[in-house]
């Protein structure tokens, strides 16, 4: 066995662990594990996947329990769409490969049960990852990690045998945001560098004398350069707090916008005040409501975008994506067959704006972006009144 390079052998304590380091797009990864665990017979098999992440794998009709409603309401809905585009391209490169994605992590669960050994979940949530790396993103990262789920949704079909080799050594998470990557070093450490250290800790500590840890090869060297150290897992469970310049900030614009246009009434005159309304209202609706319109959201749907961004953008405590999303739920609410076809769907660029959950959800994003946009471009008009 030790003449595997992808098959680790550690200790610690009492406790004797292998790690099979694979690819999570490569049938001969799944057979590797399937031949392991039937031959050692471990206690406790690991496997690199959070509650949530072993729930879409594991059962079928998952999807149809999501409260949209409820997602849209937690601020969620940008994660959930982050998780549906990436689930979309490891699908595609599958499908490329003629393997399911995640086989591994599958044949690893099937096998555990098989030799009655216990399934540990040894990964961080997901939703933990993104919203760590979602906080250390500017304004322009943020939109340009969209672009980035986009073009990677549409690159996938155009990609080389060679590309696909490259693709198997990584995390699909980590493949879609590198170019990012390049330019914020700090996302290095959230996406690889910590999770290595939550899967050390959480294998070390998995319960049994004997474990077998199946993880993707590129987090192996990580998990090894971290295995003696100490680990403050609870640290790296925390979803980062808000800081004080980001309630500044929050708080801040809408504020000095404010200001800004009372300024205008007192210093220059009330047709100056009015017309910094004006510029204020336009530019919000427009483009909050071409940001629905991009998500092919209904056409009511898009005017309540346009009315409720001038007013939700001075509001920290609502949002112009909230309201249309919610407005696009009460026009033609997921039908079971949406989440039926889901996995389907999402395989697609066309997909995702046929099905109603993931339109849902790219009416919530765009029109929140389009919002975000409508503030800073407005401002200058605004300013203009006071030359």
């Amino acid at each position: 066995m030790d003449e595997i390079s992808d098959v680790h052998r550690l200790r610690y304590e009492e406790k004797d662990i292998t790690i099979i380091g694979t690819a999570h797009v490569s049938r001969k990864s799944a057979d590797l594990v399937e031949e392991i665990i039937a031959e050692q017979k471990p206690d406790t098999v690991c496997v690199e996947l959070c509650d949530s992440r072993y729930q879409a794998l594991t059962q079928k009709q998952k999807w149809q329990d999501t409260d949209i409603i409820k997602i849209i309401k937690e601020k969620k809905a940008f994660f959930l769409l982050a998780n549906l585009m990436l689930a979309s391209i490891q699908k595609k490169i599958g499908q490329k490969l003629g393997i399911r994605p995640g086989q591994e992590m599958l044949s690893a669960i099937e096998s555990a049960g098989k030799v009655n050994a216990h399934v540990h979940l040894a990964d961080r949530d997901i939703r933990t990852t993104l919203s760590r790396s979602w906080r250390s993103m500017g304004l322009w990262s943020r939109f340009k990690l969209m672009m980035q789920f986009m073009a990677s949704l549409l690159g996938v079909d155009e990609i080389s045998e060679k590309d696909v080799e490259e693709l198997k050594n990584q995390d699909i998470l980590e493949t879609v945001l590198s170019e990012i990557g390049e330019i914020q070093p700090q996302l290095k450490r959230i996406l690889i560098d910590e999770r290595d250290q939550y899967l050390a800790d959480k294998i070390r500590n998995a319960p049994g004398e004997r474990i077998v840890a199946v993880v993707g090869a590129g987090h192996v060297p990580g998990i090894k350069n971290n295995w003696e150290k100490d680990i403050d897992l609870k640290a790296l469970e925390e979803a980062p707090k808000k800081g004080k310049l980001f309630t500044i900030f929050k708080w801040g614009i809408p504020a000095a916008i404010v200001c800004l246009i009372a300024a205008g009434f007192f210093i220059v005159g009330e047709s100056a005040g009015a017309h910094m309304i004006k510029y204020w209202i336009i530019v919000n609706a427009l483009l909050a409501g071409i940001g629905a319109a991009l998500a092919f959201a209904h056409p009511i749907t898009v005017v309540s975008a346009a009315v409720a961004a001038p007013i939700t953008s001075l509001n920290p405590m609502i949002a112009a994506g909230w309201v249309a999303g919610l407005v696009e739920i009460f026009l033609g609410k997921p039908k079971v067959r949406d989440f039926e076809s889901l996995p389907e769907d999402i395989t697609s660029v066309k997909g995702f704006w046929r099905n109603k959950i993931t339109r849902i959800l790219m009416v919530v994003v765009f029109t929140n972006i389009g919002s975000i946009l409508g503030t800073f471009v407005a401002i200058p008009f605004m300013v203009k009144v006071f030359a």
